[in-house]
């Protein structure tokens, strides 16, 4: 199979969907890798480790898309990319449909196989998401903690605190992958770190696991007592391929002090507060009612090169996959691959996003 590796065009994303070392094992294994140039280089794997590895070059964006049987990417088709992607083609990547009724219907009408990394489950875990919410949670400790310095419009507010005052209150909503490692980040730092969570099976969990950080039963009462003494508010809720619930109106940030801080991680699935819009790592922030928002789309790509290992280590053997069997034979192999189908032959598979956007829901057949 010929494998396309596109350079992203995202604002700021230098992730890149596959490594050198990567193309090497599909390579050997008889796969033709056409990597467009400079795809790697904002991850730190330049041009030539490609060739080296015997990967083809291609100098046109659109041309990776026209020769390639698979598309592998990173973030989802941007609007210039929609009339690349045909009929016949896969597509592997981070879709996030339930956020996105354009891109959505773009697919649709392309005729396109789509498959989610963020839908793909195994033993009810999202392996080819967890690395990302494992980045996105502790560096939303680090940026919250940036930008609630005076000089960059916060409160003032040192997480850590110092002997004599008092440390910052951080409040994590979510107990999940991205909830668990933004507390342990927030507790390494020394904060007051509490987590809100339903279930209470994982909040026993999290009480073994992480000593110091309390855990409160997630509802609006809870989380109204504590949002007029929170500093860094941390939203890492997630529900598997469905828009993110509003858990924060606008009404409840006006409880927070001026120059506190939001980090939105589920912003790639619309965002869990009313007041939560898509940003870049060119201009992160914003303020509403007093609150500085961090909303970027795509965190881990701060850190592209720890986020590009850290994706190919769990995808890989998808990509593999798909391409030694093609689709339906890697279905009967690995049925977790059912779930990450989005979109096949212009109808839309995924029960979620079809009820996000209130579109037509076909459910597979058994033949995959």
């Amino acid at each position: 199979m010929k494998i396309g590796v596109p350079k992203e065009i995202k604002e700021q994303e230098n992730r890149v969907s596959v490594t050198p070392s990567a193309a090497y094992q599909l390579i050997k294994r008889g796969h033709e890798v056409l990597v467009e140039t400079q795809a790697g280089a904002g991850s730190g794997f330049p041009d030539a480790d490609y060739e080296a590895v015997g990967a083809t070059l291609i100098h046109d964006h659109a041309a990776v898309f026209e020769q390639a049987g698979m598309i592998v990417k990173v973030k989802e088709p941007l609007p210039t990319e929609y009339s690349l992607l045909r009929r016949g083609q896969l597509l592997f990547t981070y879709l996030h449909l339930a956020a996105n009724r354009t891109l959505t219907e773009a697919l649709l009408d392309s005729g396109v196989t789509a498959l989610a990394y963020e839908t793909i489950e195994v033993n009810h875990r999202l392996p080819l998401l967890e690395p990302m919410s494992e980045i996105a949670g502790r560096m939303s400790v680090l940026v919250g903690g940036y930008f609630l310095a005076k000089h960059a419009g916060g409160s003032g507010t040192l997480l850590g605190g110092v002997p004599g005052v008092l440390p910052g209150r951080v409040v994590v909503l979510g107990g999940g992958v991205a909830g668990i490692n933004a507390a342990r980040m927030a507790t390494g730092l020394g904060a007051d770190v509490t987590i809100l969570e339903v279930d209470v099976e994982r909040m026993r969990f999290l009480d073994i696991t992480i000593h110091t950080a309390h855990t409160l039963y997630s509802n609006e009462s809870h989380l109204m007592e504590l949002l007029p003494n929170v500093d860094l508010l941390i939203g890492a809720v997630l529900v598997p391929g469905a828009r993110a619930p509003k858990l924060i109106s606008r009404e409840m940030l006006r409880r927070m002090r001026p120059g506190s801080m939001l980090v939105d991680i589920a912003v790639d699935q619309g965002g869990c507060a009313e007041t939560t819009r898509p940003t870049t790592h060119h201009d992160p922030v914003y303020i509403e009612e007093g609150v500085t928002h961090y909303c970027v789309a795509n965190m881990p790509g701060a850190y592209a090169r720890t986020a590009t290992q850290a994706l190919i280590n769990v995808t890989h053997r998808y990509i593999e996959l798909l391409a030694d069997h093609g689709l339906q034979e890697a279905c009967q192999k690995q049925r977790a691959l059912i779930g990450g189908i989005n979109v096949m032959n212009g109808q839309l598979h995924n029960e979620a996003v079809a009820k996000a956007h209130q579109m037509n829901f076909v459910p597979l057949t058994d033949e995959l």
